[in-house]
């Protein structure tokens, strides 16, 4: 019998967007397959972060908290002109997050799954009409079985209990330690080595251990980040290849390094991934792409997506595109940076004191940035809102077209992507 208490629920703005936050970084709607065992299982892994972040409810009222907002969508779905859900105050505040956890897809669709819209799956947690409007396929064990295992890889009790490591102390080191220490990893399960003591000092600010040592790191961690010069990753892996074992993630940010170069340069079938972040990770609005080698299963791959998720935008993808990442947010980050520099001493020319030019244009690329990542709209789109004819910025951006801005950034864009695949061919 259900307990009446558990529709008696107030849940404030806050605490309904955290919760779907959580629903959406555990790719809920890609894992619920309607049998109960499993899918408390994910249920009790959303708890557990209420729980961290100090709302105490039980997996019961989740679970009812889920059902209401289910039944708002799938109602805003069939009558999308009739009057928002009365059973969820401020609905509108929840709206896109729910199209972007019911709408994403389906793992089995397109792996050669049969489909079946006639589906009837009444009597499952997870059924209502799914399968009749979204053409849902039948669950299948083995790949629920996995995407299971993503989901408690994912849990925060493995993040916290795992052991990191750190070889080389650089930019990217720190700013990939800031982003894990900003989410579930404690400071005790981090440990970094440098040759020197130059910039270790930052990192024993974090309350992180630091070392000298490459194989005392090895040694002593589950997940090793290689975040050294390109040209020093073989001998740090000859250094420390008799050390890695089979327990060992080794994921390398060195540019142009291939996958291909470190699993022969590693112990046979030795997990490695390829992990391209950019210098905005400092400040956890970093954007990472990722590869995964011949022997990281997908889980794998989950897991350092877990982690670095406080670095800002983690994408995975072919190794084809880690260059052209190089390119395009490796270096085009410094491209940006040029442009800001430009729009500043711009308006110094004009006649705008130097440090207030370049407070507002450094501001000025954080809003634009934030709006297009956020509105979703194409860049030209965009700017062509900003335009009115006759305008002051339909004057600049003529200009801007006239010294060939477009052109030589697409063209620093593929001279960079090259430079990182020479680098790949040393």
């Amino acid at each position: 019998m259900e307990d009446p208490g558990i529709k008696k629920q107030n849940w404030d703005v806050k605490e309904t967007e955290l919760f779907l936050e959580i629903l959406k970084d555990l790719d809920m709607k890609k894992c619920l397959d309607g049998r109960k065992v499993r899918n408390n299982k994910l249920f009790k892994v959303a708890h557990r972060r209420m729980t961290a972040a100090g709302y105490h409810r039980t997996v019961d009222q989740l679970k009812f908290r889920w059902k209401l907002l289910k039944s708002a969508y799938y109602k805003c779905k069939r009558e999308p002109s009739s009057p928002a859900p009365t059973k969820i105050q401020g609905w509108w505040r929840y709206e896109k997050t729910m199209i972007a956890i019911m709408e994403s897809r389906h793992p089995l669709l397109g792996a050669g799954v049969t489909v079946n819209s006639d589906r009837n799956d009444k009597g499952t947690e997870d059924s209502e009409g799914e399968a009749s409007m979204l053409h849902w396929p039948q669950p299948c064990p083995d790949n629920t079985a996995q995407n299971l295992g993503l989901i408690i890889k994912m849990d925060p009790e493995m993040d916290s209990q795992l052991k990191i490591g750190f070889i080389g102390a650089g930019n990217m080191a720190f700013g990939i330690a800031k982003g894990l220490l900003s989410g579930n990893v404690l400071p005790a399960n981090i440990k970094v080595s440098a040759p020197s003591s130059r910039n270790l000092g930052r990192f024993q600010e974090l309350g992180v251990a630091v070392t000298h040592s490459n194989v005392e790191v090895v040694s002593g961690s589950d997940l090793v980040f290689l975040a050294v010069k390109p040209h020093l990753v073989a001998a740090v892996l000859n250094e420390t290849s008799v050390h890695i074992a089979e327990r060992h993630i080794i994921v390398s940010v060195a540019a142009g390094v291939t996958l291909a170069t470190l699993e022969e340069l590693l112990p046979e079938n030795s997990v490695a991934i390829r992990l391209m972040p950019n210098l905005p990770c400092l400040v956890q609005e970093g954007a990472l792409l990722f590869t995964r080698g011949s022997h990281a299963k997908q889980e794998d791959g989950a897991l350092l997506r877990s982690l670095l998720h406080r670095c800002g935008l983690v994408e995975e993808g072919p190794e084809a595109w880690i260059d052209i990442h190089t390119g395009l947010s490796g270096s085009g980050v410094a491209f940006v940076y040029l442009f800001a520099e430009a729009l500043a001493e711009g308006a110094v020319k004009m006649g705008m004191p130097s440090a207030l030019a370049h407070s507002i244009a450094s501001q000025t690329v954080l809003g634009a940035g934030k709006l297009l990542r956020e509105s979703g709209k194409h860049p030209a789109q965009l700017r062509s809102e900003v335009c009115t004819p006759g305008g002051t910025t339909i004057y600049g951006l003529h200009t801007l077209e006239q010294g060939g801005l477009r052109a030589a950034t697409m063209s620093a864009v593929e001279s960079a992507t090259e430079r990182a695949k020479q680098l790949g061919r040393k």
